[in-house]
């Protein structure tokens, strides 16, 4: 049976907004094409679709990409929060609002992709930034996930996640057993695994590092993680 292997890509993209305090969607696309991922996920992203603001349509333009968008908040025609761009068939969208009280709304997209043949779910998400939040949240997730449907599961996006093994993630282990970490935030002196990529089974996580180029550096507070992943 032969192998396919594809590439996925997380990304708090912070607006564009640089650690140099320049908002610059051209640098961010540059870092998206220096990555080419087959999937990419991004949090914290702001467009205005139809208009020339319409960011996400230019990324998708950019990288070969079909775009989901995932906004969590509207202020006129202004969309902001999650997206998924994606060079694979998609099979099914559906959103989720993990909203908690009047906390910053946050929410996931959840995507069915077609690869090979073969569906595989990927949830893309932002959690909050209280850890009673996140236990909430994680909480809404978990059931979500469905392996015993799909060939593959991946869980991917910006958890906010300060400790390894901070409670809001222990559930999430009984699902993605053994899954590494890489410090991603800040850009400039990474520190803290705050974005992740969580795949079941754990056997098809090739590989899994961030992507710390010179532009990469400067064009978000968060670095890129990329996986390497095989069915």
């Amino acid at each position: 049976m032969s192998t396919v292997e594809f590439k996925l890509a997380t990304w708090n993209i912070h607006r564009c907004i640089g650690g140099d305090g320049v908002q610059s969607r051209s640098r961010c696309a540059a870092v998206l094409q220096e990555i080419d991922a087959d999937i990419t996920i991004l949090q914290e992203i702001e467009s205005t679709p139809g208009q020339a603001q319409d960011l996400l349509a230019y990324f998708a333009s950019m990288t070969h990409s079909l775009s989901v968008s995932g906004p969590t908040m509207l202020s006129g025609d202004i969309h902001y929060g999650n997206a998924l761009l994606t060079r694979l068939p998609v099979e099914a969208v559906r959103h989720h609002d993990l909203s908690v009280g009047t906390r910053e709304p946050r929410a996931a997209i959840d995507v069915d992709l077609r690869v090979a043949g073969q569906d595989i779910q990927v949830i893309a998400t932002h959690l909050g930034l209280r850890p009673s939040e996140r236990r909430h949240q994680v909480e809404s997730l978990v059931p979500l996930f469905r392996s015993d449907k799909r060939r593959l599961v991946v869980l991917a996006g910006d958890l906010n996640e300060w400790f390894l093994w901070g409670r809001p993630l222990r559930r999430l282990h009984r699902i993605f057993s053994d899954t590494p970490h890489r410090r991603s935030w800040p850009a400039r002196w990474p520190l803290f695994a705050l974005d992740r990529i969580w795949v079941n089974p754990r056997l098809a996580l090739r590989s899994l590092a961030v992507h710390n180029s010179p532009l990469a550096g400067v064009a978000s507070d968060h670095l890129p993680l990329v996986a390497h992943i095989a069915l």
